[in-house]
């Protein structure tokens, strides 16, 4: 066998492991993420979302919270509130004094805020990324690249508190160029909620003038 024929095989195999070990090592940690999730009675976050575009001129920062027990969230941005009981969803819009309520049967391609956490599972291959140390964190990258070429996403930079196990930052990427960050400020687990969390009182609400509307 010639040598430079010899050296595109090395070169080949290299690549080869390469790739499986980032895979497997991004799938493992992003698992003990997953894992210690699962393990929680309750999660709750707060959180700050930019949104940048260069061609749109746009650099915008708002802040939001989301509280999950199991598949129900509670979920605070912009002054709307909405919540999901695992039977429907109840969006709250203060400003317009309007309650929209959809069945979740109806709503499996809305946007879920508790998927933030977990929507990782599926859908991408994984790579191991850059290292960064953000204060008292050791923050580990793990970039997610879509399976489906033709989604609008370029890529996902997922970066992981390793120490804690925990989502610290998602920095999303469009093939337009236009990024989207999510950082979490604040994530604590098992803390005591009101029992109505998670609940919404109709008659409240329509006690106070609000206009329901039911899909």
């Amino acid at each position: 066998m010639k040598p430079k024929k010899m050296n595109k095989i090395f070169l080949l195999l290299i690549s080869v492991c390469s790739f499986s070990w980032s895979q497997d090592v991004s799938k493992a940690l992003l698992k003990e993420v997953t894992d210690k999730l699962l393990a929680q009675e309750n999660v709750s976050l707060q959180f700050n979302y930019n949104l940048y575009s260069a061609e749109a001129n746009i650099n915008q920062e708002t802040s939001g919270k989301v509280q999950l027990k199991g598949k129900k969230y509670r979920f605070e941005y912009l002054g709307i509130i909405q919540l999901n009981d695992t039977k429907n969803t109840y969006t709250i819009v203060p400003e317009n004094e309007e309650v929209s309520i959809v069945s979740n049967e109806d709503a499996e391609s809305e946007m879920n805020p508790a998927k933030i956490l977990s929507f990782y599972n599926e859908g991408y291959r994984f790579q191991w990324d850059i290292a960064q140390n953000v204060g008292n964190k050791k923050v580990q990258y793990i970039k997610l690249i879509p399976i489906d070429s033709n989604a609008d996403i370029a890529h996902i930079l997922l970066g992981i508190d390793n120490q804690k196990k925990e989502v610290y930052k998602v920095i999303e990427t469009g093939k337009n160029g236009t990024q989207t960050t999510i950082t979490i400020t604040k994530y604590e687990t098992n803390t005591n909620s009101p029992p109505d969390l998670f609940s919404f009182d109709e008659k409240k609400y329509i006690e106070l003038g609000y206009y329901i509307i039911k899909e």
